[in-house]
């Protein structure tokens, strides 16, 4: 495929992301910027949170999964609908209730200012290394697809990537990003749809024949239930792992519950929640049937499956002699998994640094939109930094690398909630930075241990749950009893 017809898409589809800000930002002030003026469709916020959620990520390691995994990832999405019913029921009506912009905020009012920083910070962290791994995966392939022919630093492909989502972003924030999510989640949905129409066709299969040959083929396996203590696969590894992570990595994270917060009431919010989770089933289900349709097209044609199962799609998509269709579909389809994730990213953390980390949230509206726009170039330039060191040391699944940090690095945060939530018990807040960066450090090397001493024993992504209650129960040691003055 001609890589001026791929850059001229891309050019194109931002074109069209670009009116869409300059139509829903024209009088844009912070309050549109960090919460939409809580005047947001709950239908609307539903049907892009699905492109947020998904991502790049899901776009191309999902597929990739499935050659070593077989259809596993469902049992962790079944925990995500455990964790969603967790947020809609008990999260939600918290922030709306306290009338939270950021939803670090509630530490500061449970706890202090150094839980409040530490909450947020952590965020910060965890949300910077995962909008990096994002635009790594669209990054490599425009550079793969486009740029490499011509010569072009992987660096400026960055600059490239990151400097049209801040064109985008930086006047109508969560205003803007609930309508262009909306555009992005569409455009991912019917590429990957309209892949595996293609592939199947390619095949000479019908929709019966995808699934009899995904069940005949051995990669169709959902439920692992044979080793508890070796297998990463197992049902309740994934299941309560994907719970968790739904928890911390949706319900505690500003990124995602920004958009929720945009809704017009606690009510509409909760419809919309219940809503998405219910659309991620089929939705994922139809990823990893992509991936199954990959493994075996690539048989079918005798070419040999790459050292890194994230290339899989992209090989067969650019280069396994299909028509140009569809590596035009693959394009449109990444940029928009992979964009409808990180301008909201990009935007909640601009809202995490502004309000939580600066205190600007009441400055004078032109005061706080100048610090704003700082702010957000900043940050651009840090995701820049970060995506080129990801590309330096990333040598295993992106959507792997991914969970594991962030099960690190989210479970202080879930820690801190769940301490906050169910207990009334007042901490020691000075102490609270150093039980955030203890815990983290414990349960690595309790995975370490759990290998030599518990019979070989291997952590999955319930290291996140570990993490948290290590954090729970640390807070708990350097706490006393409440004064009868504290939020519940």
């Amino acid at each position: 495929m001609s890589p001026f017809l791929v850059l001229t898409v891309v050019l194109i589809y931002f074109s069209v992301l670009v009116l869409i800000s300059w139509l829903t930002s024209g009088k844009a002030d912070n309050e549109t910027f960090f919460i939409g003026k809580r005047q947001s469709p709950w239908y609307v916020v539903a049907f892009g949170m699905i492109g947020a959620t998904l991502s790049g990520v899901t776009f191309i390691s999902v597929p990739g999964w499935v050659a070593g995994s077989q259809f596993a990832y469902m049992q962790m999405v079944m925990g995500y609908l455990l964790g969603y019913v967790v947020i809609a029921m008990i999260l939600l009506p918290l922030y709306y209730r306290l009338q939270l912009t950021s939803i670090y905020t509630y530490l500061s009012q449970r706890f202090g200012f150094w839980s409040y920083k530490t909450g947020a910070g952590f965020f910060l962290l965890s949300r910077t290394m995962g909008a990096s791994a994002r635009l790594f995966i669209v990054a490599s392939v425009l550079q793969f697809t486009v740029f490499d022919s011509w010569g072009v630093p992987f660096f400026v492909t960055i600059l490239l990537t990151i400097g049209l989502i801040f064109l985008y972003t930086y006047r109508g924030g969560i205003g803007t990003i609930i309508y262009t999510d909306t555009l992005q989640t569409f455009f991912m949905l019917l590429a990957v749809i309209l892949a595996v129409v293609l592939i199947s066709k390619e095949l000479g299969l019908d929709f019966g024949g995808v699934i009899h040959e995904i069940k005949e083929s051995g990669h169709g396996r959902i439920f692992f239930f044979d080793d508890f203590t070796g297998d990463k696969k197992h049902f309740f590894k994934y299941f309560v792992g994907g719970a968790f992570i739904t928890i911390a990595m949706t319900g505690l994270d500003q990124d995602m519950m920004q958009k929720n917060l945009s809704c017009r009431n606690l009510k509409d919010a909760q419809k919309n929640m219940f809503w998405f989770s219910l659309a991620l089933v089929p939705v994922n289900l139809i990823f990893l049937a992509l991936g199954a349709l990959l493994i075996m097209y690539s048989a079918h044609i005798g070419m040999d499956l790459p050292r890194s199962m994230d290339d899989l799609f992209p090989m067969i998509a650019t280069q396994g002699g299909l028509s140009g269709i569809l590596a035009l579909v693959f394009i449109i389809g990444l940029i928009a998994a992979a964009f409808s994730s990180a301008d909201s990213a990009l935007t909640s953390l601009t809202t995490s640094v502004t309000v939580d980390m600066l205190g600007k949230e009441k400055a004078p509206e032109k005061e706080a939109k100048r610090i704003r726009y700082m702010v957000h170039g900043a940050i651009s330039l840090v995701l820049m930094a970060m995506i080129l060191l990801f590309r330096a040391l990333n040598d295993r699944s992106v959507i792997d690398t991914l969970f594991t940090l962030a099960g690190f690095t989210y479970g202080p945060i879930l820690g801190l909630f769940a301490f906050g939530l169910l207990t009334k018990r007042k901490v020691i807040d000075r102490i609270v930075p150093f039980i955030a960066i203890l815990s983290p450090v414990l349960t690595w090397v309790l995975q370490y241990l759990a290998k030599k001493y518990l019979g070989g024993y291997v952590f999955s992504f319930e290291h996140l749950l570990v993490n948290g209650l290590l954090t729970f129960t640390l807070l708990w040691v350097f706490s006393s009893r409440p004064s009868g003055n504290d939020i519940e």
